[in-house]
């Protein structure tokens, strides 16, 4: 039954035209070719690598993920100590970045400040973005380590029999490149969880305030697990990036091969090894490169996949 307040007219839609019909169409086919176009550059890529790769994976097969060696003059490869300086770099990285990342975000989110400096304050955050990769590098071989060096020599003497500070701080090394990492994904943190905090609807400040919470039981009680999903997808875009990166690492890590549990001495990664050696590598060195590439590609790709199914879960679940 018709209301009687509603005009019938209204009530008589007018069929859409049908070079509408074939913009949407169009429109549609065209996000859908995007999409696979992104897909198909993922695949290509890792065929290329992965082609580029198979001479070296079929003559040092799964042992070159666990062995230390690199020779180029007897051809004998091994990509451990990039994979652990890798990994170790980033993870530590991330330890760091992820408490004054989010809490940076919730400061300048949760308005603890006056609208003009919170302004100034996420201009300064992004700023840090910005800054070139070799910028960071410079700042780092000449004001981090020299500043850092009373700190390394300290933590050697009065914690050096633990295996994390038992070797001599000589400058380059683990330490540096960790906080040099610290630094660079910190934007990333900052910008994407207070995107996430700031679109939380309103309704649960004022419901869990309405509940008698105080205002920092509704922070950490209610709003950080509500923007989890948002929090962790930048948490892990960061890692990714950290993963990746190459110029400001390879400049402060000091390059070496040599696999050790210990922060102040120097290291290597997968970035920095491909930076540093593959304009001068030749024969089994450039398959041995592809082939590490390939992992340093594998590495970052399981962690995104993994990112995901788990900010799926939180967010379905």
């Amino acid at each position: 039954m018709a209301l009687p307040w509603i005009d019938d007219a209204l009530l008589k839609i007018p069929p859409r035209p049908p070079f509408s019909l074939w913009l949407d169409q169009g429109f549609l086919w065209m996000t859908r070719l995007f999409a696979f176009g992104v897909v198909g550059i993922l695949i290509y890529i890792a065929i290329s690598v992965g082609f580029d790769a198979l001479p070296a994976i079929k003559r040092y097969g799964p042992i070159f993920l666990a062995t230390s060696a690199w020779n180029p003059v007897d051809d004998d490869y091994g990509a451990l100590p990039m994979i652990y300086g890798t990994l170790a770099s980033s993870l530590i990285a991330l330890l760091l970045a992820i408490p004054i990342g989010v809490g940076t975000a919730v400061f300048l989110s949760e308005n603890f400040l006056p609208p003009k400096l919170r302004l100034i304050l996420n201009f300064m955050v992004e700023l840090l973005a910005a800054i070139p990769s070799v910028v960071y590098g410079l700042w780092g071989i000449y004001v981090l380590i020299p500043f850092l060096k009373p700190i390394g020599a300290w933590l050697h003497e009065h914690c050096g029999w633990m295996p994390w500070f038992s070797t001599q701080y000589l400058g380059p090394g683990l330490f540096p490149a960790v906080l040099i990492l610290t630094v660079m994904i910190l934007p990333l943190i900052t910008a994407i969880s207070r995107d996430s905090l700031a679109s939380l609807p309103p309704t649960l400040r004022q419901a869990a305030l309405g509940l008698g919470a105080t205002r920092w039981t509704t922070i950490f009680r209610v709003l950080i697990p509500a923007a989890f999903s948002g929090i962790f997808g930048g948490t892990m875009l960061a890692l990714g990036r950290a993963m990746g990166e190459t110029m400001a690492v390879t400049m402060v890590i000091g390059n070496s091969n040599v696999l050790s549990p210990s922060l102040l001495a120097p290291a290597n990664t997968i970035a920095s090894l491909l930076a540093n050696q593959f304009a001068e590598a030749r024969d089994w060195q450039v398959g041995a490169l592809m082939y590490a590439g390939l992992v340093l590609f594998a590495l970052t790709l399981v962690v995104n996949v993994i990112a995901e199914w788990i900010v799926s879960r939180v967010t379905y679940h």
